[in-house]
């Protein structure tokens, strides 16, 4: 779940980021999944973290 939950957030923060930046629909996409994947990398560290503590 909080891999999910990274990648969701993460594209949704690239996704306002690009639009920030006033870029185009292909920008905004690119934006969009490269922060998905570093939120999605991010809730997977934080769920194996998360494992080995308990």
């Amino acid at each position: 779940m909080i891999v999910i939950f990274g990648l969701i957030a993460g594209a949704i923060l690239g996704l306002r980021s690009a639009h920030q930046r006033g870029g185009n629909r292909l920008d905004k996409a690119q934006y969009a999944a490269v922060g998905g994947i570093i939120g999605a990398l991010l809730g997977l560290f934080a769920t194996i973290g998360l494992e080995k503590l308990l």
